[in-house]
């Protein structure tokens, strides 16, 4: 691969889980249209995603499971049963036109990157990332679990090690249920103490690392989290793929989370992690503001493909930043000036806090 691939799809533009929803939000149709207004995205590089069929999904979810979420979509609603069960039809995982297609599409792009990444490469599929999902039921927005997919493709793919790195702010409660006890997937998810779904207390094993952290996590304690944990793990653990969950709810204008991160602290990871393996897939995941959203998303592309991102954005990117809304919510209803001009944020720095040196003590 001599370029690294954007794996994308038009059913993200336009389709909401609701009105009220956090996820109501464009976000994968805006890293689209910036990549491309800033000329960071031509056509060769840009990949469709399939829409993976239903008996596809059943190497990791339940037959049931999946025959439910599909029947739920046909139908547009879910009995009290089918409620109980999986999860579906919740205020977390509501009934919406497209809660199969749009799902299994994300899917899909992770099941592909693991065959493009068959040789070695990058690969970039900002809709996967849905790190909540059960076997047997939705969880936390997430009706798959795309990274679990895309780790089993790799593997299927020629990929006996993979490292999975989670900077999302919510624990990937999910992807540790498949692959707590497997020697061959180290897992590091860095978190939001005690934030939804309360999982991922601190602690190791030799493959399975969760580092809680206090809210107003910044960029230099993210740094030296980056340069203190998570390097020198996936060095030592010498992987054949990486997979990074590089979710934006960790920066400080998310309104879910409560971190206080600029997008370049994700930036400098993704960053470190190019080289460390022949394959590495990154994943979106959460993320709830769509300028804060479609600013680093880019930018992880950019990254990726070694682009330097420019003071300013062109005219075309700024008018997509400018044509963006965010109805609803009182964080980010004025946005500033900046978020429709550049790119980057100015970084996040502070004092590193004896607990974070703490907890990384023990890890």
């Amino acid at each position: 691969m001599e370029r690294p691939l954007f794996i994308g799809s038009d059913i993200y533009r336009g389709s909401s889980y609701g009105t009220w929803h956090p996820l109501r939000v464009p976000r994968v149709s805006t890293v689209i249209d910036l990549s491309r207004a800033m000329g960071w995205l031509p056509g060769e590089v840009y990949v469709p995603s399939p829409r993976v069929k239903p008996h596809a999904l059943t190497i990791w979810h339940t037959p049931a499971y999946v025959t439910a979420l599909h029947a739920a979509e046909a139908a547009q609603e879910v009995s009290d049963a089918v409620r109980a069960r999986h999860a579906l039809g919740t205020p977390n995982n509501p009934v919406f036109p497209e809660m199969y297609r749009r799902p299994a599409t994300a899917a899909g792009g992770s099941l592909l990157a693991g065959e493009l990444l068959r040789d070695g490469g990058i690969v970039y599929h900002p809709a996967g990332g849905t790190h909540h999902g059960m076997p047997d039921r939705a969880g936390g927005f997430c009706y798959l679990n795309d990274p679990v997919l895309a780790i089993l493709s790799l593997r299927r793919n020629g990929a006996a090690r993979v490292a999975y790195i989670d900077i999302d702010a919510h624990h990937p409660d999910g992807v540790e249920v498949a692959f707590a006890t497997d020697p061959d997937v180290l897992m590091i998810s860095v978190h939001e103490d005690g934030l939804w779904p309360r999982t991922g207390a601190l602690g190791a094993t030799d493959t399975l690392i969760n580092l809680p952290v206090l809210r107003g996590l910044n960029d230099d304690e993210m740094a030296l989290i980056r340069d203190d944990l998570i390097l020198p793990r996936v060095a030592a653990f010498c992987p054949d793929a990486i997979v990074l969950q590089c979710g934006a709810d960790g920066v400080e204008e998310d309104p879910q989370a409560h971190l206080s991160l600029s997008n370049q602290a994700h930036w400098s990871i993704a960053r470190a992690l190019i080289g460390m393996a022949p394959r590495l897939l990154v994943l979106g995941g959460g993320g709830y503001n769509p300028w804060s959203v479609g600013r680093l998303w880019t930018g992880i592309w950019a990254t990726l493909n070694g682009h330097t991102i420019p003071d300013r954005v062109t005219p075309e990117a700024e008018a997509v930043l400018r044509a963006l809304r965010f109805d609803g919510n009182r964080r980010g209803r004025n946005p500033p000036d900046h978020w429709f001009t550049t790119l980057a944020d100015t970084a996040r720095t502070g004092p590193i806090r004896d607990d974070i040196r703490s907890r990384l003590s023990q890890l």
